[in-house]
């Protein structure tokens, strides 16, 4: 079994429902609408949580400054690594570099997003070409994708405002490009990892607390909806599903 993880910056459960790509993959997926980060609702914290599976309070990370872990944890890939899997990263949000330890991935491609002349939406495509081409020839046991584009137009326009919305529709274009170039193999976990509200987010709020979670595969029923779903299932839902071992700390739970 092997595992796509795709990350959405800032996508909003709300955002999809008027979204035609959304509810095709919610069709063939287990989804959760109403799945829970974690506080704060700041990005690199609900990284570190989504691959650590612990609040950030246990692996020291408040903001997106990254702050190393005083009782280190091993994270997703450390995981995998250990049981001979082979990661892959790409991503355009270059803080998301401390998400796994050296030695950990297989493969890396970062494209710095307000390098390029547009910025997110351009680097997005980058991303997105970057994983198709190297998934195609290589296929690695886990890759993961993420794309800035759609938090960056939150922040700059606000969240559901017409330039928010717009960077979600094309994000689901990137999505669809990727899946469609997949070996049948793969099991596609789709998430974000906060919502937003006005210009910002990092409240305990709904509107940043709550995410989407789509799990795609053989291992989950099309068209069923999961309720109590948090970000820190999503890692030992991988690793169960790849066959390695979940470290004890860990304190969310395999939906597979």
């Amino acid at each position: 079994m092997k595992t796509l993880l795709i990350l959405v910056d800032g996508m909003r459960p709300d955002a999809l429902t008027q979204l035609p790509a959304a509810q095709r993959f919610a069709e063939k997926s287990s989804y959760a609408p109403a799945a829970r980060t974690v506080f704060p609702s700041v990005t690199l914290p609900c990284h570190m949580s989504l691959f650590h599976s612990v609040d950030p309070d246990r692996h020291g990370t408040t903001t997106n400054t990254y702050m190393p872990q005083v009782r280190p944890i091993d994270g997703l890939c450390e995981a995998l690594n250990a049981a001979k899997k082979k990661c892959a990263f790409f991503y355009n949000w270059e803080q998301l570099r401390d998400l796994t330890r050296p030695g950990s991935l297989a493969y890396s491609y970062f494209c710095a997003g307000k390098a390029c002349e547009n910025k997110y939406e351009e680097a997005n495509e980058k991303v997105t070409s970057a994983a198709i081409e190297y998934i195609t020839e290589n296929a690695p046991d886990f890759a993961f994708v993420y794309l800035g584009w759609v938090d960056e137009a939150g922040h700059g326009h606000g969240w559901m405002s017409e330039e928010y919305m717009r960077a979600v529709k094309s994000s689901f274009e990137n999505i669809e490009r990727i899946v469609a170039s997949l070996p049948e193999e793969y099991t596609v976990i789709l998430t974000a990892d906060h919502g937003g509200h006005g210009r910002g987010h990092g409240a305990d709020i709904p509107e940043d607390m709550i995410i989407p979670i789509f799990f795609c595969g053989s291992s989950f029923e099309a068209g069923k909806k999961l309720d109590g779903v948090s970000i820190k299932d999503i890692a030992p839902t991988i690793a169960t599903l790849m066959g390695a071992e979940i470290p004890e700390e860990w304190e969310g739970k395999s939906l597979a």
